[in-house]
């Protein structure tokens, strides 16, 4: 595919993906409307034009409408992006790496050891579905009948921002830079957990209903690939 045609797709991208980030907040919703396109921008841009992509629409969607929080998305969504684009082309190796680190990472940290599990129930059973996911993944563009992977490969891109967010929160620190207590990581880490799983039957119904239909579409185009890079 043309240098051209790859950088446009980028462009576009990242711009649906800094404008559904400027909407959500907005509208005071509270979740960052973004991580519906995670999945699709990681199967269609690949690994690193995804990465590109969410990268920069995250950047600028907060330099218009600034977030407190800003460095947990800006990390975050390319992150998950960057797992969908790997198991999109069948490469489990690289997303069960980043999963070991910061897992390994979260429960060698005192917090991770006291925080309750079934807080992260969807992160183990994300690391369990990373193999199959992948090969089934594989050549996903030339196979119809693969496409339902989308659904699974969905739910993994979103519990990845997840993981990304927790490691941020935790192992790297960034709850300490923020002045919080061990009483306020616990509280706000409790009932995030709750709207975390809410999140993820929300992103996989989004993409049965939104994602399989939208790669079914650009199949039809001719000479067009995914995962483009």
């Amino acid at each position: 595919m043309r240098r051209s045609v790859k950088v446009a797709l980028i462009s576009v991208f990242a711009a649906v993906h800094a404008v559904l980030y400027i909407a959500s907040y907005s509208l005071g919703l509270w979740r960052n409307w973004a991580i519906y396109l995670e999945p699709i921008e990681g199967i269609v841009l690949g690994p690193w034009a995804g990465l590109s992509a969410a990268l920069i629409g995250s950047i600028v969607g907060r330099t218009i409408m600034p977030d407190p929080l800003w460095m947990f998305g800006i990390v975050a969504e390319p992150v998950g992006v960057l797992a969908v684009g790997f198991l999109a082309k069948g490469r489990w190796k690289p997303v069960m790496l980043l999963y070991a680190i910061m897992l390994s990472a979260y429960f060698a940290h005192p917090f991770g050891r006291w925080l309750p599990y079934w807080a992260i129930l969807d992160i183990l059973l994300a690391l369990c579905l990373i193999y199959p996911v992948a090969r089934l993944s594989k050549n996903l563009h030339q196979k119809v009948g693969r496409l339902p992977v989308t659904v699974p490969l969905s739910f993994i891109g979103t519990v990845s921002d997840a993981l990304t967010r927790i490691f941020l929160l935790i192992p790297v620190g960034l709850y300490s830079l923020m002045n919080w207590t061990s009483d306020v990581v616990y509280n706000a880490f409790v009932p995030l957990a709750i709207l975390s799983y809410i999140e993820d039957a929300q992103v996989v119904i989004v993409s049965f209903v939104v994602g399989v239909p939208l790669l079914l579409a650009l199949r039809r185009i001719p000479g067009f690939q995914y995962p483009m890079t």
